[in-house]
């Protein structure tokens, strides 16, 4: 099997203009958006783009978010949805989502979105699991393409193995990459210098985002208990012996501590438009599996209650799948294998005890 992977973040560095028609800028360096500004670089990516269609057929085309999100990279995906349905024998074209996509809520958008996936797509892997989030609840049009969706479980990598002798538990404040979690960070640290959990390190994990100002203003306002860092190499181990996790409500956050089992506390980011991670931690804190604190109401004070809160009671159970990666593998292939089957019913092909062992 081939498969062909069109995502617009992973792109490699740009470097020179000079071989940007070819082919062999998408691998080298020579074919970033960004070093050549304007209509020319996007014409080159796309030149690019269309001949590594042509010289390397492929059996499947995974396309990241389109049409559901990513819509401001169609001048690159039109066309190469174009090739795809000329091309014979056709590859199977693929969409890839999280668990929850943030849509404006249009009834003609919604219509464009359906017609667009009944017309071109033939499966949207959705990584997630309706047992947690169904998803029409972010897409409220999901009905319609029901029988071209297939969830595959939350794509996790395993949780570490717990330590025999982990050292004293800490309480891990993680900000992402830094850049939107400077607000949480503060109220984490205010929260720490107030005295709550007080008897416990606290380590500030800022994120390589965070500008360098505010990072020195958070490491010398940090109180004798609490160390502030840039990140760690093993995120998910500290997540598997703390006492407790405080973060926002991130896809990858919040499996990492699905995973550890870590009691946690979510302030979900929010701003302007978006609705993914307040979704997200909706859904976890009625079920008992967090505690919420919306980044509306967060303050020190009601930060550290919600810490207390999670510290003090164990976070219930939750049965999800969270092997979506070795699922996903398993639906593409099976796609591709069988050209005129319907996604549906390939879906009903793949052993389900595979990822809920």
């Amino acid at each position: 099997m081939r498969p062909f992977s069109s995502s617009s973040d992973s792109r490699a560095p740009a470097a020179s203009a000079e071989n940007s028609a070819s082919a062999r800028g998408l691998f080298d360096g020579t074919l970033a958006r960004g070093e050549v500004r304007g209509r020319v670089a996007d014409d080159a990516w796309l030149a690019a783009l269309l001949e590594v269609f042509d010289r390397h057929p492929p059996d499947a085309v995974v396309v990241e978010g389109f049409p559901l999100a990513r819509r401001a990279f169609r001048f690159e995906l039109e066309p190469l949805i174009a090739a795809i349905n000329k091309r014979s024998p056709r590859p199977r074209l693929i969409c890839s989502v999280r668990d929850i996509v943030v849509v404006r809520n249009d009834p003609d958008r919604h219509r464009d979105i359906v017609d667009r996936i009944r017309r071109d797509f033939d499966a949207v892997l959705v990584h997630g699991d309706p047992a947690l989030i169904s998803f029409d609840a972010s897409f409220p049009a999901a009905p319609a393409i029901a029988d071209r969706l297939l969830y595959t479980g939350y794509v996790s990598p395993p949780a570490p193995p717990r330590l025999s002798s982990p050292g004293p538990a800490e309480v891990i404040v993680s900000a992402g990459g830094g850049a939107a979690g400077v607000a949480l960070l503060w109220a984490a640290l205010l929260a720490c210098k107030n005295g709550c959990l007080a008897g416990l390190r606290w380590r500030f994990l800022t994120g390589v985002n965070l500008p360098q100002r505010e990072f020195d203003e958070l490491h010398d306002a940090a109180p004798p208990n609490a160390a502030v860092e840039r990140f760690h190499p093993d995120l998910a181990g500290l997540l598997r012996h703390c006492r407790v996790s405080i973060s926002q409500a991130g896809y990858n956050t919040v499996l990492d501590i699905l995973a550890a089992r870590a009691p946690a506390v979510l302030v979900p980011f929010a701003a302007a438009r978006e609705t993914e991670q307040l979704t997200r931690a909706e859904r976890l804190a009625a079920r008992g599996v967090v505690q919420l604190v919306s980044e509306q109401e967060l303050s020190p004070e009601r930060l550290a209650a919600a810490v207390e809160r999670a510290a003090a009671s164990q976070p219930q159970a939750i049965g999800i799948d969270i092997d979506g990666a070795r699922r996903s593998a398993q639906l593409i292939a099976a796609l591709t294998a069988s050209p005129a089957a319907a996604a549906q019913d390939l879906a009903k092909t793949i052993d389900l005890s595979i990822i809920r062992e």
